[in-house]
């Protein structure tokens, strides 16, 4: 029996159309053995940029393969976080699993798709393997990074996962999890520095 499974991966988050749309190729095998890491704060004071409160609640780094990237314009994250990208690391960095997917972004939110009962198996490994992030860039110089980033390269980043308010009226609380899924899922990752790590091969 074909069973169609549609995950919804990561929430809150079109397109960049120029060179970067194209992806890079990539040859099986797993591309990022660690996981990112992730150390608690034990005090910190709220960061203030275009308007926003962003209050960090980790330090934060990641080697992640690039599997998706969506720029947005008009809600109400656009100003601070102009392009998510969809990372992923272990099983989500190889080709392999990932040709087996189908993959995108829209609204915020980072889905994958397969067909199949066979990869029903990879599913917790998948969630705890990818996961769709809103980079805030500390300058301009990093916000090029994530800009020009394609899919299939690799990127490294470093800097804090935060919550994020605007006034009184408006938050959003990071993940503090590679678990989890859904709705809230998605780290908000306030982004010191950023490097693209491959060239296209």
């Amino acid at each position: 029996m074909l069973i169609r499974v549609i995950v919804l991966a990561a929430a809150i988050g079109g397109g960049v159309h120029h060179w970067n749309s194209r992806p890079v190729a990539r040859t099986s095998g797993v591309l990022v053995n660690d996981a990112p890491v992730q150390r608690p704060i034990s005090s910190a004071q709220p960061l203030q940029l275009q308007g926003f409160t962003l209050m960090p609640r980790a330090e934060f780094s990641l080697t992640a393969r690039v599997l998706a990237g969506e720029r947005y314009r008009a809600d109400a994250l656009a100003k601070l976080v102009p392009r998510d990208l969809a990372l992923g690391w272990g099983i989500m960095s190889d080709s392999e699993l990932i040709e087996k997917l189908k993959i995108s972004q829209s609204g915020r939110f980072y889905f994958w798709q397969f067909e199949g009962e066979s990869m029903r198996a990879q599913v917790p490994k998948i969630v705890s393997s990818s996961a769709n992030m809103h980079l805030i860039a500390a300058n301009a110089g990093v916000q090029a990074v994530i800009d020009r980033a394609r899919v299939g390269e690799l990127i490294s980043i470093e800097g804090k996962l935060v919550d994020v308010a605007r006034g009184d009226r408006w938050s959003m609380k990071t993940s503090l999890s590679r678990e989890d899924s859904g709705a809230g899922a998605c780290e908000i990752v306030y982004v010191e520095s950023a490097t693209i790590l491959s060239a296209e091969k």
